[in-house]
């Protein structure tokens, strides 16, 4: 089966795309099949950075880890992060190479790329035996048609088989599969060969008359409907589109070992970047992490993460208005632990000399660590090896900031002040000894009896996480149907439904 392949789609952002296509490539890889992930393009503030140094969305490198294959930046060749509701600097195989605004970006620049997208996807095409490409948003963008090139854009021009995936908990989803499919052009809907209904609570045979006449309508068939999930606490692929405060981190349903859980607060930046940082801390049994954007919620928190942000001088003012920076003020005169990472830790330092990302000029920092930051032009994308707390570290850096560390003790590659720590580091709790010996300093400086649990480890509960999606799709889907598609494409004869694209 050398080349075949299928682009997931979605009725909407966020219906499942990512954990669905992330479900196939482990179910795929389970049967043998040698399989990697697609994205053309992304639009993310959470990024990995792969091992040729190369800037990624991390959806995608968590596919690559559900298809046991490296990731490269042929699999999200294309990545949009945001800098404000109307510009995102665009990052083309891995590098960036120049800011944008939504206009330029759809007004030429997007169709540019279309070839360097085809050509990544068909070079994956000849290595793999399949490529599952994730499509973004909804395909029946039909404002956008024109220029894309991540879902049927993609699908006509390498004649890949759509299957469109709609969440059934937020309601409506049959209206979203007729619609979607309504809303594109014949030769567009040949391609789309059915539905997968992501998220269903309850007795599926209560559903199966909606589905049959769902195909009456479409001539259009359903995949599977996979039930709803708890706790899968997969990497997420946008920013948390809620007003954070209050939101919990998914996490874990085990007791502490010590007396004490343990309480992180994570402010909600604007802007906020991979703050899928704090899932190993919420992956140790009684750690509760939460997202918090008033002072008063950082009263009972035994640790505060001020997280990676794509707009640090726009972070400190946000932590200004909301009087964050004076609660941050006082827990550090106090003794009492923040960590700041990447952005966040930029935020900590003195000052910021800003002349890249937001051309503020010289802004006053926090001052809780004794660091200037110069913004260079240069971003740095590494995936550094170190040691800290006696024990190995391993991490990336996605940063323009430079950090010059003026006093303090040495924390990877930031400082420590008492119980503030900084570091532009992301992914470094992720390293099982460290976070635990990290823990311990947390809990003994916030007076908890909390004890990390010996043998807890983030990249074993990562591995159950992928499997579980693979168990959805095997368990719930018709894989004979979708690996037909998979190799042979989309079956001739599918029906047009009116009225089209205008």
């Amino acid at each position: 089966m050398r080349g075949g392949g299928l682009l997931v789609a979605g009725t909407t952002s966020d219906a499942g795309k990512s954990v669905v296509t992330a479900g196939i490539c482990r179910w795929l890889v389970r049967q043998g099949v040698k399989v990697a992930p697609f994205k053309g393009q992304n639009m993310s503030l959470n990024s990995f950075v792969t091992r040729e140094g190369a800037e990624i969305g991390r959806a995608q490198a968590m596919q690559a880890q559900a298809a046991r294959v490296e990731p490269t930046a042929l699999m999200n060749p294309v990545l949009l992060k945001p800098g404000s509701d109307r510009s995102s600097q665009v990052v083309l195989m891995g590098k960036p190479v120049g800011e944008l605004s939504a206009r330029g970006y759809h007004g030429g620049r997007q169709r540019e790329l279309f070839e360097p997208v085809l050509a990544c996807l068909e070079e994956l095409r000849g290595m793999y035996d399949a490529v599952i490409c994730e499509g973004a948003g909804s395909p029946a963008e039909i404002n956008l048609r024109r220029t894309d090139i991540v879902n049927m854009g993609i699908a006509r021009a390498a004649k890949l088989p759509v299957v469109v995936v709609g969440d059934i908990d937020r309601g409506g989803v049959f209206a979203q599969f007729f619609g979607t499919t309504a809303l594109l052009s014949p030769e567009d809907q040949s391609l789309v060969a059915g539905y997968l209904v992501n998220k269903f609570r309850g007795d599926v045979t209560l559903l199966e008359p909606g589905l049959d006449m769902l195909h009456g309508l479409t001539g259009r068939r359903t995949f599977g409907v996979l039930p709803y999930a708890h706790g899968l606490g997969i990497d997420e692929e946008d920013g948390l589109r809620v007003s954070l405060r209050g939101t919990v981190r998914e996490s874990v349903v085990a007791p502490p070992l010590g007396a004490d859980v343990l309480r992180v607060a994570v402010c909600a930046v604007p802007l906020m970047s991979n703050f899928t940082d704090v899932d190993a801390l919420a992956a140790e049994p009684g750690v509760v992490v939460r997202f918090v954007d008033r002072p008063e919620e950082l009263v009972d928190a035994d640790l505060v993460v001020v997280p990676g942000t794509r707009g640090t001088v726009k972070a400190l003012a946000w932590l200004r208005e909301r009087g964050l920076a004076d609660a941050l003020a006082r827990r550090a005169a106090e003794g009492r632990p923040v960590l700041g990472i990447c952005g966040g830790f930029q935020a900590l330092g003195e000052r910021i000399e800003d002349d890249v990302e937001s051309k503020a000029g010289v802004v006053d920092g926090l001052g809780l660590l004794p660091v200037r930051v110069r913004f260079g032009v240069e971003k740095t994308l590494a995936r550094p090896v170190g040691e800290a707390l006696g024990e190995r570290v391993e991490g990336y850096e996605i940063h323009h900031g430079v950090a010059e560390v003026l006093g303090g003790d040495a924390f990877l590659d930031g400082c420590r002040v008492g119980s503030v720590w900084g570091t532009h580091w992301h992914g470094s709790l992720e390293s099982d000894g460290f976070r635990r010996a990290f823990l311990r300093e947390v809990a003994a400086a916030a007076g908890r009896r909390f004890v990390p649990a010996p043998d807890t480890s983030f990249g074993a509960l990562r591995e159950e996480q992928l499997d579980r999606l693979g168990d959805l799709i095997e368990e719930h889907a018709d894989t004979d149907a979708l690996l037909r598609l998979i190799e042979r494409g989309a079956p001739e004869g599918l029906p047009f439904v009116p009225p089209g694209a205008p």
